[in-house]
C-alpha cells in the first residue's frame, strides 16, 4: 500500500511506525511544514495505560521512550499559601522534540521517508496514493480544505494561557494559584526530563486584559509570570521556545470536533480530528491510540472504507469520553473564582477531581492516607466537633434548621402511578417504608398534588382530602418507627401535562375518557397530542393557592419532617418560570422576575405557615433556546434563598417537548455546583447518581450537600446499607431483624474485595 502521511508529528510519524511493522511492504511517506528539530512545546505526559498501548504495539520504541522519561507520583497543590500533596498519580513525561526525535530515528530504521519543510494544503499531488492520513495537527490545512467534508466544529475556550518552560525542578506536578488585584493567575508544570519542566501559565480573559499582557512585549509579558511565581521559581527564569509573535504566543484553546473523520481515501488522525484541553494531557494519548486502532483495522479489513467505519466508530467514543472530561476540566478553570473561597484541602479535592475521571475511591487507591485526611476534615465539618473519625462523606450527618439527617443519601421523587382517586395505599407504605429501612437518611414522596385537577394522571398521589392526610400519616409514621429516615412531602400541580395516562401505559400520552380540564400560565398544549389549557385568571390562581395552603395542613397533620414545591419538569409553577410557556402579558410574565411572581405567592405563605425544612424543586435548564439557562437558575436560586428557601433541589430539563438534553454520568451535578457556589444556598444533586463513588466525590468536592438517587432505589430499596458494606463502613443502622443479613453481606463483600485484588 502507498501511504501518505501529512504532518510529521506524533501522530503521523507512530501511524507510518506502526503501518511498516505490520506489513514492511508499506511504501510511507510523511510530509512535515516544519524542519526536524523544530516542535512547538515543552514536556508530553503519559499516564501508565498508554505506556501499556505502547508497549504491546511497538516494544522497541516504547522501551526507549521509557529510557527518556521523568517519572513521579505527586501532585501539589498550591493555594493561599497551603501546599496540598497528594500521591500516587504515576505520571510520567517527555521532552517534546525528544520524542519526536525518538520516533524520527524509528521511522528511519523502517524505511520510512520523512520530508521535511513541506506544507500541504491540497492533496491533488497525493491522489495517485491508496491512503492519505491527515496528521496535520490542531491547525490542519486538510481539514480546512475538505471542511465540506469533515465538517468540523471549533469551540474556542475563554481561559488565555502561553506554554513556557523553565529549569526549576518541580519534583511533583505542581499547580500554583496567585491572586492579584485583577484576579486569579495559576500554572501547571511538570519536568519532563532531568533538569527542564514544561510551565504553563493561564488566567481568565479579563485578567489577561487588566495585567495588558496583549500591550507589552512577549519578554516583558514572561518577565510579568516570573514575578507572579517568584515565591515558586526560586529565582529560576521562565523560558520561551515558540518562533511566533507576542499576539500569538498567548492563546485560547480550539475545542475540535469533526462531524465526519473520512472520505474517499482520505483520513483524520490526532488533533487534526479532536483535541483534548491541555488541563488532562491526553492529546498525545489520543493520537498514539488513533494510530495503532487504525493500523490494525486496515490490516485486518479487506476494504479501506470498513476499517475507515470501525476505526471512527471505535475511537469517536473514545474521543468522547476524553472530551466530556476535558470539558470538565476546562470548565473548573475558567470557573476557578467560584472555587477560590474553599478551604485549601477541599480546593486541591475539587481541583484532582474536576474531570469525573479520578473519583473519590480512586483517589484512595492512590493515597489512602491523603484521602483519609480529607474525610477528617469533612467529618469535622460536618459534626462541627474536632477528632472524628475519617467516614465516607455520604455518611455523615446534615443539619435543615432543627432537623438533622442521619447521612447525605435522598430517595428521589419518584412517580409510581398507584393511588386510588389520589389516596396512598398499601404499596406506598411498602415502596417507601422499604427505602426508609434501606438506610437513606431522607425520603421523598412523588410529586403529590394539592387538587385532583392538578394530578398528573389517575394514579398519582394527592393531599387535598383529610382521607388522604390520614393515608400519609400512617407512612410517616411507619417511617420514623422504621429508623432514622426523615420524610419530605413534595407538593405539586400538573397544568398543561395533565390528565394523561399512567406512566407505563403511555407517558405524557392523554386519557382517551375521564380526564379533566386543564390550567396553565398560557393557553400552549404541552405537545400536539395534548389538549389545549385554560389560561389561568387571577381567581384560578387564589384558587391554587388555597389548594397549597390546604395541602400543606394536611401535611402537618400527616407529621412530614419537610416540604418541597415543584417548581421542575414544566408542571404549573415551572410553567409559569419558563419563557417557553409562559407568554402572559400582564404582571405575570414576561421578566423573570414576572414570571415568578405567582410561584413566589405560594411559596410565601407556604415559609410564613411552616417552621419546618423547606425546598423547592428547579429545572436549571430547559434545553431548549430561549428557554431557562444556568445562569437563569442562579438568579431563580438567589430570590428562592432570599425568600426563605433552606436547600435547592435541583434538577434539569422536561419543560419542553424540544428539549436536547446532554446525558452522561452526574450530568445535572454541575447545575447544583454552581448554584451552590454562586449564591451560598445548599443544594440536593440528582441525574444519573448510581455508585457510592459519585455520591462522595460530589460531596467531599462541595458540588452540593445532599445527593438525591432514583432509579438505584427502585432497583433495591437497601442501596445505602449495601454502599456501607462496600466500603466497609459500619456506622450505618439496620434495622434488627435483618442484622444477620448484614453480616453476610459484609461478609460476602469482603471477600469478592479480596478476590478482585487476586485477579
Amino acid at each position: 500500500m502507498k501511504i501518505a502521511c501529512i504532518g510529521g508529528g506524533a501522530a503521523g510519524l507512530y501511524f507510518a511506525i506502526s503501518m511498516k511493522l505490520r506489513n514492511p511492504g508499506h511504501d510511507i511517506t510523511v510530509i512535515e511544514r516544519n524542519p526536524p528539530s523544530n516542535t512547538f512545546g515543552w514536556g508530553v505526559v503519559f499516564s501508565d495505560a498508554t505506556i501499556q498501548n505502547l508497549r504491546d504495539n511497538d516494544p522497541e520504541t516504547a522501551e526507549e521512550i521509557l529510557d527518556s522519561f521523568a517519572h513521579w507520583d505527586d501532585i501539589d497543590v498550591h493555594f493561599k499559601g497551603t501546599t496540598v500533596t497528594s500521591g500516587g498519580h504515576g505520571f510520567c513525561g517527555i521532552a517534546r522534540s525528544r520524542l519526536l526525535n525518538i520516533l524520527q530515528r524509528r521511522a528511519a530504521a523502517l524505511d520510512i521517508e520523512v520530508i521535511f519543510k513541506t506544507e500541504v494544503k491540497s492533496l491533488e499531488s497525493y491522489l495517485g496514493y491508496d491512503l492519505v492520513v491527515a496528521t496535520d495537527g490542531i491547525n490542519s490545512q486538510v481539514r480546512e480544505t475538505y471542511a465540506e467534508k469533515f465538517r468540523p466544529s471549533v469551540e474556542v475556550r475563554k481561559n488565555r494561557f502561553i506554554w513556557l518552560g523553565t529549569k526549576h525542578k518541580f519534583n511533583a506536578f505542581t499547580f500554583m494559584f496567585v491572586e492579584t488585584k485583577h484576579g486569579w493567575v495559576w500554572a501547571h508544570a511538570y519536568r519532563f526530563d532531568s533538569d527542564t519542566c514544561t510551565f504553563i501559565v493561564e488566567m481568565s480573559e479579563e485578567t489577561w486584559e487588566a495585567l495588558r499582557l496583549g500591550d507589552m512585549p512577549l519578554s516583558q509579558g514572561i518577565e510579568l509570570c516570573e514575578n507572579l511565581f517568584a515565591e515558586h521559581l526560586e529565582g529560576d527564569k521562565l523560558l520561551n521556545d515558540a518562533p511566533h509573535p507576542s499576539d500569538e504566543a498567548w492563546r485560547k484553546f480550539p475545542a475540535i470536533s469533526c462531524a465526519h473523520w473520512s472520505f474517499d481515501n482520505v483520513v483524520l488522525m490526532g488533533d487534526a480530528a479532536h483535541t483534548a484541553h491541555f488541563s488532562i494531557g491526553s492529546g498525545t494519548k489520543l493520537a498514539f491510540e488513533d494510530a495503532i486502532s487504525l493500523a490494525d483495522l486496515i490490516t485486518e479489513k479487506d476494504e479501506l472504507q470498513a476499517a475507515f467505519e470501525v476505526y471512527e466508530d471505535e475511537r469517536r467514543l473514545e474521543v468522547i469520553k476524553l472530551q466530556s472530561a476535558a470539558r470538565n476540566s476546562t470548565e473548573w478553570f475558567e470557573d476557578l473564582p467560584r472555587y477560590t473561597a474553599l478551604d485549601p484541602i477541599q480546593f486541591a479535592y475539587s481541583l484532582l477531581t474536576r474531570s469525573q475521571r479520578v473519583s473519590h475511591e480512586n483517589l484512595r487507591l492512590r493515597d489512602k492516607d491523603w484521602l483519609e485526611g480529607v474525610e477528617f476534615w469533612f467529618a469535622e465539618r460536618a459534626t462541627g466537633e474536632k477528632g472524628q473519625a475519617a467516614v465516607p462523606p455520604m455518611f455523615t450527618p446534615y443539619r435543615l434548621r432543627d432537623m438533622e439527617l442521619a447521612n447525605r443519601i435522598v430517595v428521589s421523587p419518584m412517580a409510581t402511578y398507584s393511588a386510588s382517586d389520589g389516596e396512598p395505599n398499601d404499596f406506598h407504605l411498602v415502596h417507601l417504608g422499604a427505602r426508609a429501612q434501606g438506610g437513606a437518611g431522607l425520603i421523598f414522596t412523588e410529586m403529590t398534588c394539592v387538587s385532583p385537577e392538578g394530578r398528573i394522571t389517575p394514579g398519582c398521589t394527592g393531599m387535598y382530602l383529610d382521607s388522604h392526610a390520614s393515608a400519609w400519616k400512617r407512612i410517616v409514621d411507619f417511617t420514623h418507627a422504621a429508623g432514622a429516615a426523615k420524610i419530605c412531602l413534595q407538593l405539586g400541580h400538573s397544568g398543561a401535562k395533565g390528565s394523561t395516562k399512567i406512566g407505563w401505559e403511555g407517558m405524557d400520552e392523554p386519557l382517551e375518557e375521564g380526564g379533566w380540564e386543564l390550567i396553565a400560565p398560557s393557553p400552549i398544549a404541552w405537545s400536539p397530542a395534548n389538549a389545549t389549557p385554560r389560561e389561568m385568571t387571577r381567581d384560578d390562581m387564589e384558587l391554587v393557592k388555597s389548594q397549597f395552603m390546604r395541602a400543606l395542613a394536611l401535611g402537618e397533620q400527616a407529621g412530614f419532617d419537610m416540604v418541597e414545591l415543584h417548581f421542575a419538569h414544566g408542571y404549573l409553577l415551572s410553567a409559569f418560570i419558563t419563557p417557553l410557556s409562559n407568554r402572559r402579558e400582564d404582571n405575570y410574565g414576561g421578566s423573570l422576575e414576572n414570571r415568578m411572581r405567582f410561584p413566589l405567592e405560594i411559596l410565601a405563605e407556604v415559609r410564613e405557615r411552616w417552621d419546618k425544612p423547606f425546598s423547592v424543586r428547579i429545572s436549571a435548564t430547559d434545553w431548549v433556546k430561549g428557554g431557562i439557562e444556568v445562569a437563569d437558575a442562579v438568579a431563580i436560586a438567589r430570590v428562592l434563598k432570599s425568600a426563605g428557601v433552606d436547600i435547592v433541589n435541583v434538577s434539569a430539563g422536561q419543560t419542553s417537548t424540544e428539549a436536547q438534553p446532554i446525558y452522561g454520568r452526574m450530568f445535572q451535578t454541575p447545575f447544583a455546583e454552581r448554584i451552590r457556589m454562586e449564591t451560598g444556598i445548599p443544594t440536593i444533586a440528582v441525574g444519573n447518581i448510581f455508585e457510592a463513588d459519585h455520591v462522595n466525590s460530589i460531596l467531599a468536592a462541595g458540588r452540593a450537600d445532599l445527593c438525591a438517587l432514583a432509579r438505584p432505589h427502585l432497583a433495591n430499596p437497601n442501596w445505602t446499607l449495601h454502599a456501607a458494606a462496600e466500603l466497609r463502613y459500619d456506622g450505618v443502622a439496620w434495622p434488627n431483624p435483618y442484622l444477620t443479613g448484614k453480616e453476610q453481606l459484609e461478609h460476602l463483600t469482603e471477600r469478592a474485595q479480596q478476590m478482585a485484588q487476586m485477579i
